[in-house]
Order: C-alpha cells, then sequence, then structure tokens
C-alpha cells in the first residue's frame, strides 16, 4: 500500500515542480505571496515523498545489502541510485529555492527557481523507476 502511495504521489510532485517552473519562466516581473507559495508546496510535496521513500527504503525488499547486491540492477538501482538521485534532487530544489528568496531583484528569483527547479526536476526524472525501464518492475501508479 505504502508503495503505490509512493509511486501515485509521483504525479503530484511533478505536477507541482512543473507548475512552478512554468510560473517562473512565464513571470518576469513579479513575485508575489501566490508565487512563492507555488515553489514552496513543490519543496514541501518533495520533503513529503522523501518520508515516504525512507520509509520504503528501510521496509522494502527490493533493498537489502547481501553479497553482490551491487550486481543486481533491481537492488543496485533502489539502494542506491534511487536513493542518492533523488536526495540530489531534494536538495538542488531546496537549495534553490532558499537562493531564490534571498534575491532582491524579481527577474533573479524568477530566473533562480526556474534553473534550479528544472535541474531538480530533470534529476527526479532520471531517477524514478519508470515502467519501460523493464528491469526495475516499475509502474505507472
Amino acid at each position: 500500500m505504502l508503495v503505490h502511495s509512493h509511486s501515485g504521489l509521483r504525479w503530484l510532485v511533478l505536477g507541482l515542480l512543473i507548475y512552478a517552473i512554468y510560473n517562473a519562466a512565464v513571470n518576469k516581473t513579479s513575485y508575489e505571496k501566490r508565487d512563492k507559495m507555488v515553489n514552496l508546496f513543490a519543496m514541501i510535496s518533495l520533503h513529503i515523498q522523501l518520508l515516504l521513500g525512507l520509509i520504503l527504503y528501510y521496509t522494502s525488499g527490493n533493498v537489502s545489502f547481501d553479497s553482490g547486491w551491487m550486481k543486481n540492477a533491481v537492488t543496485r538501482f533502489y539502494g542506491m541510485e534511487h536513493l542518492l538521485g533523488m536526495l540530489l534532487a531534494i536538495i538542488v530544489v531546496t537549495v534553490g529555492r532558499k537562493m531564490a528568496e534571498k534575491q532582491e531583484v524579481v527577474e533573479h528569483k524568477n530566473k533562480k527557481i526556474l534553473v534550479w527547479y528544472t535541474i531538480g526536476l530533470f534529476l527526479i526524472l532520471a531517477s524514478i523507476p519508470w515502467p519501460f525501464r523493464e528491469a526495475l518492475n516499475g509502474s505507472w501508479f
């Protein structure tokens, strides 16, 4: 059940990130409370997803550190690649948001969000166990 929640929540996270990126790209001249909240909700959704992922990391059968776990594509992906990729993405988004909030000029705020959130999005997309990555047994939900 938790794995389905984690998988389904990815769509909300991706939607919020894409919306925040779009908002930063088209909104060049203003940075209002609504913009700040969009960026904050995107970041919070990532942190909630991280908490669910960490619970799964310690309870899932896909992660085991017995001998030869690096030779197995599934245990290597879930035990190292997925975790590190997602952690890096969350750090990038969190640092990017913090850097954007410190900017005085509105255009610089939006540019920081655009750049850092886009980098985070690409890291996330590369780290998701998509169904077309057959060896990983991923699912759409």
